[in-house]
Order: structure tokens, then C-alpha cells, then sequence
């Protein structure tokens, strides 16, 4: 009884490892807060092939995807000297600033992985295209404010 819920155990782990290795595509079920936590915690869990900015780059606005070119465009700025804190960071809260029907902005702490604290201010908007025109992106994500060493 006890070899058979074995392979029982190990079919439900596989199975949740590869239900986790899909990327979560934008749909009207998701509100601002939703598409804010699944961007943060893919960055928070990036890997070698950068899934989590993958995951991060599908929720970008479509017009700010047109300004910042494709994917890869996009990934070199993520590395970059503004938003590298949020690759594999620590920890991270998010704080509803204020909302309209159409626009929420949040103020976001991240705990970067050597422990410094930064603020960003995250935008998300309702789609423009028509497909996903109700769907919620990321519009707008400003320059991280320096609040030193935590620890």
C-alpha cells in the first residue's frame, strides 16, 4: 500500500513543476494587482533563460512594446542599471497609491538579493489593442528610488 502512493507523489510534483513552467497570459479574469504580483514574482524567480522576464514582457503594455522594441530590447533593459533590483530580488510589497476606472498605480518595495531597499512607482492600464482590449499591462514603471541598506 504504502510503494503505491510513491509514484502517486511523484506524478502530482512533475505535474506541479510543469504547471508552474507555464507562462500566465494576460486575460480579463486578472485585475491590476493580479498582473503587478505574477510581474514581481517571475522577476523574483527568474532563471537562466529568463523566464520570469518573459513572463514580465507579456504583461507589458502593447504600447509601450512598440517604444521599447522586442523581447530582447526589452530584456537588456531589465538587466539595466534601473531595474536590474528587481532580477531575483529578496522580497517584495505592493501598496495601492490610487486608481481610476481605466489606470491603477501602486508603490512597490523591493528588497534587492544583497539586502538594499528600492521604491518604484508601477503603472498598469487597460489594453488598447483588440486583443485584449479589457486585459490589464503595465504601462509605465519609474526609476527606482535608493533606500539604502535594510540590514
Amino acid at each position: 500500500m504504502e510503494l503505491k502512493k510513491i509514484p502517486i507523489i511523484l506524478i502530482v510534483i512533475l505535474f506541479s513543476s510543469l504547471v508552474k513552467a507555464e507562462l500566465i497570459k494576460p486575460n480579463t479574469k486578472l485585475d491590476p494587482y493580479d498582473v503587478v504580483k505574477i510581474q514581481l514574482e517571475a522577476l523574483k524567480n527568474n532563471d537562466s533563460q529568463d523566464k520570469g522576464i518573459k513572463q514580465t514582457w507579456l504583461f507589458a503594455h502593447p504600447d509601450n512594446k512598440k517604444a521599447t522594441g522586442p523581447f530582447a530590447r526589452f530584456r537588456i533593459m531589465i538587466y539595466g542599471q534601473q531595474y536590474k533590483h528587481l532580477i531575483n530580488h529578496s522580497s517584495h510589497k505592493i501598496k495601492l497609491i490610487t486608481n481610476s476606472p481605466n489606470t491603477y498605480v501602486y508603490r512597490i518595495e523591493i528588497l534587492s538579493e544583497n539586502k538594499k531597499l528600492f521604491v518604484y512607482e508601477w503603472h498598469v492600464q487597460k489594453g488598447s489593442d483588440n486583443n485584449c482590449k479589457n486585459c490589464w499591462f503595465t504601462s509605465a514603471v519609474s526609476q527606482p528610488f535608493d533606500q539604502g541598506n535594510t540590514i
